[in-house]
C-alpha cells in the first residue's frame, strides 16, 4: 500500500510579496515675487535682492521701467537678464498686466476688445518672443475692461478673436497664454476664464494665473474651490493678502485669507509653476515686504 503523499505547503518568499507603494512627498511650492513691487530698483538689483532672500523665481512685468518691450537695445537687454537669471538660479514668468503702459491715461488700454486692439497683440507677442528668450513657460495676461456700450456676446467673440490671434505666436515659440480673472474687468471669475478657454477650442497653450487675493475678493465661491476650479488649466499663482470686496493687495497677515490651506492644496495638486507674490504698493520697502513674505511663505507651507 502506498503511503499517502504529504500535502505541499508553499510559504511564498519575500519577493513574492506585493510591496508597499512607497510615500511620495509632495514637490515644494516655487516662491517668486512680482517686479511691479520692487518700482524703485534696477532690475539687477531685484534679482540680487531675491535671490539672497531665497526666492525661487522672479515675476517679470514688462514695463518702461525694468524690461521695455519696444527698447531699441531690447536684444542686448534680454540676452544680458538670461544670464543674470541663470547665475542667480532663479525661475521666471512674464508678466503685462503694467496698467498704463500702451495708454497714458487709460487703464490697461487698449484691450483685445476694444479700438487699438492690434496694439494689444503686438505687446503680447513682444512678450512670447522675451519668455522664450529667458526660459519662461507662459506669458501673463488679463482681459481689461469691456467697451462701453458693446453687447457680452460681441465682447466675447472680441476676446476669443484676439486670444486665438496671440496663440498663433504662442504656438510657434512655445509658451503659454496664462490669463488672469481680475477684479472688476470683463474676465474677473475663474468660471469666466474657463468659458473663454472652451471660446478658443480648449487650445493645450491657454491656461490660467490665479491671484489667491483677487479670488477671495470677488469670487462667490471659497478660495480653495477656485482653486480646485482653476487646476486643470493652472499655470501660474499669484498671491498677497487681501479682504472681501476692496481690491488691495496686502501683506500677509494684513487681511482675511487663510494661507496654510491654500498652499496645501496647491502643493497636493502638484502645482509646478511660480507662486508669485504681488504686493504693488510695498514698493518703497520692497526689500522687507519681500523678506516678511517669504518668511510668511515658507511657515504657513510648512
Amino acid at each position: 500500500m502506498r503511503p499517502t503523499p504529504t500535502p505541499l505547503v508553499v510559504t511564498p518568499t519575500p519577493l513574492e510579496v506585493a510591496p508597499t507603494p512607497l510615500e511620495v512627498a509632495p514637490t515644494p511650492l516655487k516662491f517668486g515675487y512680482g517686479t511691479n513691487g520692487f518700482a524703485h530698483h534696477r532690475l539687477t538689483d531685484v534679482l540680487v535682492v531675491l535671490a539672497d532672500l531665497g526666492y525661487d523665481g522672479v515675476a517679470l512685468t514688462l514695463d518702461h521701467g525694468h524690461l521695455d518691450p519696444y527698447a531699441d537695445d531690447l536684444s542686448r537687454q534680454v540676452t544680458a537678464l538670461s544670464r543674470a537669471l541663470a547665475r542667480h538660479g532663479l525661475d521666471v514668468t512674464v508678466e503685462t498686466g503694467a496698467p498704463y503702459f500702451l495708454d497714458p491715461w487709460g487703464k490697461h488700454l487698449p484691450t483685445l476688445m476694444s479700438e487699438g486692439a492690434e496694439r494689444r497683440i503686438d505687446l503680447l507677442e513682444r512678450a512670447l518672443r522675451i519668455a522664450a528668450d529667458l526660459g519662461s513657460p507662459t506669458v501673463h495676461l488679463c482681459s481689461g475692461p469691456a467697451p462701453e456700450g458693446l453687447a457680452e456676446q460681441d465682447v466675447w467673440k472680441r476676446l476669443a478673436a484676439g486670444v486665438e490671434s496671440v496663440l498663433t505666436t504662442a504656438e510657434t515659440y512655445g509658451v503659454a497664454l496664462a490669463f488672469e480673472p481680475e477684479p472688476y474687468m470683463f474676465v474677473d471669475t475663474v468660471e469666466r476664464c474657463l468659458r473663454l478657454a472652451e471660446l478658443v477650442g480648449g487650445h493645450e497653450l491657454f491656461g490660467i494665473t490665479l491671484d489667491i487675493g483677487h479670488a477671495h475678493c470677488v469670487e462667490e465661491r471659497p478660495v480653495l474651490d477656485c482653486v480646485r476650479l482653476a487646476a486643470p488649466r493652472l499655470l501660474n499663482v499669484q498671491i498677497e493678502d487681501m479682504r472681501r470686496g476692496v481690491h488691495r493687495h496686502l501683506e500677509f497677515g494684513a487681511g482675511e485669507i487663510d494661507f496654510p490651506p491654500v498652499l496645501a492644496a496647491l502643493r497636493d495638486l502638484g502645482h509646478q509653476g511660480l507662486v508669485s507674490v504681488e504686493i504693488q504698493g510695498g514698493a518703497l520697502d520692497a526689500p522687507d515686504v519681500a523678506r516678511r513674505s517669504i518668511e510668511f511663505l515658507r511657515a504657513a507651507a510648512a
